[in-house]
């Protein structure tokens, strides 16, 4: 038996995975496939014509390197996983998008690219350019800004800004949000083609665009530098700083690039000036260093030249796509303008429609209001004949009761001036009553004086009486035989006598002024009664007169109301004030 038979066979093909900026894909490569051939795989994959700014990148010990197309891709140093992945991206950037890029496909791919370095600040953005890269973006991605589908929030979830400038202000999400919106809404009526090449437009002007940096000593000294390579040269950066290079070598300025091991030289194409060295610290990174310094010179040499005929074809593919696409684009918005147009005619229709058949059915309404009004009013006319024939009627009795009117207010007249003879004459009655009373009330003070004054002498005649009595007792005890009287020739009257003749005399006094007041009293009680009972019958006759006053203007009043007579007479406030006020003074007398 053969040894060699015993040998395990060998596999013919090997898995790879492909990852794009906006897709995953695997292929199964042959063993004998060289670097070109998965890479060449790749483009058709995609459809991708402008291959030289791409290239398939993959991480080996912590650093990258990209697949050499000349090298079968199982001899270089991949990763040796299953599959193998790699990373097709941009190796190189040209100076002007808009005159390098060509195919659609590569706009986009560079777009995202440059999209996630800004947001991964590989490149430095400042917050006004972030804001407006982002507006871009998302027109891009959304279209044309409309208030009605793009609500507050709808950037949520998408990643448009550096962290780095989220940071840098205390500002919230809405916040920015809303900044976003302001500028979205102005690219209206663009492309998303054309908002990734606006995208790029400003991305390029920025000072990190498109440059690979290393870490680089410069001869024996070992000053840390930083080297930067470009699509316009080479540029020196001190390590805190890769924004404004140092000293910068331009490819046009350079006459040879070459390397020993670490050592590299750049030797200018004037030769007067000094040729510059320094060291890298790794061979593989000095081998990518020149790759990218060769792959960049070829390009710049290649701008500078005629565009070959497959570019040239290209460009005029392009340009015939691209104006294919903006004739499709002016007809879209044509035929989108139209439709809205339509659409707001239909709505206007609609709501004039509408509107007609709002104004059909209030006419209908009207007319039917305008048949009942017409009804109501003919029998309104009806009635209102009746109520004139039934006021004439009532005009005819309204003149009847105003002339017996004007024959009781004639006796309501006489009445009245009777009545106010009357209250003259119980005015000057009253009158002479208070004088009476004022004149008896005097006389009766008198009285009360005199009868006081009559007391008083009494009292003091019966305290002397009673001192003559205790007096006189003793003396005539003695005797027997009482004295005799006096003769008729005397002159002199006992005291006892005096003394009963003064008292017999000043009691007849009080009986008769006694009398004469009772009987003052008397008169002046018959004379109040009898005003009184005047005073009553006065007031009695007054009620009537008012009640019958009126009665007379309730009837006068109410012919009026009606339009048929006024009120033939109404008596006058005052002078009933003056009525009542009599009524009172009576009633005090």
């Amino acid at each position: 038996m053969s040894i060699l038979g015993l040998k395990k066979k060998q596999p013919k093909t090997f898995k790879v995975k492909v990852i794009t900026m906006d897709a995953e894909m695997e292929f199964s490569c042959e063993v004998k496939w060289k670097g070109k051939d998965l890479f060449d795989l790749v483009c058709r994959t995609i459809g991708l014509r402008e291959t030289w700014f791409f290239g398939l990148r993959y991480t080996v010990k912590d650093t990258y390197a990209w697949l050499k197309p000349d090298k079968r891709v199982l001899d270089q140093d991949v990763p040796k996983d299953s599959p193998i992945t790699f990373h097709f991206l941009a190796k190189f950037f040209p100076e002007k998008v808009e005159e390098e890029l060509v195919q659609e496909i590569t706009q986009h791919l560079f777009f995202l690219q440059v999209k996630k370095q800004i947001l991964d600040e590989e490149i430095f953005c400042s917050p006004e350019a972030s804001v407006l890269l982002a507006s871009y973006a998302v027109q891009a991605k959304y279209g044309d800004y409309d208030p009605n589908f793009h609500k507050p929030g709808f950037l949520a979830q998408d990643e448009l800004l550096p962290k780095r400038v989220l940071m840098q202000y205390q500002m919230t999400p809405e916040m920015w949000e809303e900044k976003i919106t302001a500028w979205y809404a102005e690219h209206r009526n663009i492309a998303r083609d054309e908002a990734e090449m606006e995208y790029l437009k400003i991305a390029q002007d920025l000072d990190m665009y498109g440059v690979s940096y290393f870490s680089i000593t410069q001869n024996k000294r070992d000053t840390e530098l930083l080297l930067g390579v470009d699509a316009q040269g080479l540029h020196i950066y001190s390590p805190n700083s890769k924004l404004n290079p140092k000293k910068s070598f331009p490819w046009s300025g350079i006459r040879n690039i070459s390397y020993s091991e670490k050592e590299f030289t750049i030797k200018p194409l004037d030769k007067k000036k000094e040729v510059f060295k320094f060291y890298s610290s790794q061979l593989r990174v000095n081998k990518l260093i020149l790759q990218l310094c060769i792959g960049n010179h070829d390009l710049f040499m290649r701008r500078r030249k005629v565009d070959s005929i497959e570019v040239q074809q290209m460009k005029a593919q392009a340009k015939e796509e691209k104006a294919r696409k903006k004739m499709e684009r002016q007809i879209l918005a044509r035929e989108k303008q139209l439709r809205e147009e339509a659409e707001r005619a239909k709505e206007e229709m609609e709501r004039r429609m509408f509107q007609l058949q709002d104004e059909a059915r209030m006419a209908n309404e009207a007319l039917l209001r305008s048949e009942e009004t017409a009804d109501l009013l003919a029998e309104k006319a009806q009635i209102a004949e009746e109520e004139a024939k039934l006021l004439a009627h009532k005009a005819a009795e309204a003149e009847q009761e105003r002339q017996r009117l004007e024959v009781t207010a004639l006796k309501t007249k006489e009445e009245h001036r009777l009545m106010e003879q009357k209250m003259r004459e119980a005015e000057q009655l009253a009158v002479k009553l208070v004088e009476q009373s004022e004149r008896r009330s005097k006389e009766a003070d008198h009285l009360k004086q005199d009868l006081n004054e009559a007391k008083d002498a009494e009292r003091r005649a019966k305290q002397k009486l009673l001192e003559i009595t205790k007096t006189t007792y003793p003396l005539v005890a003695p005797y027997s035989n009482p004295p005799a009287p006096p003769g008729p020739d005397s002159m002199e009257m006992p005291l006892e006598m005096a003394t009963s003749y003064r008292l017999d005399f000043k009691d007849s006094d009080m009986k008769r002024l006694s009398m004469e007041i009772e009987r003052e009293r008397l008169e002046y009680m018959e004379k109040s009664k009898h005003l009184q009972d005047q005073l009553k019958e006065l007031k009695s006759e007054i009620e009537s007169l008012k009640l019958e006053e009126q009665q007379q203007q309730q009837q006068a009043g109410l012919y009026n109301l009606r339009g048929y007579a006024e009120p033939l007479y109404v008596p006058h406030s005052n002078r009933n004030s003056s009525y009542m006020a009599q009524m009172a003074f009576f009633e005090e007398v």
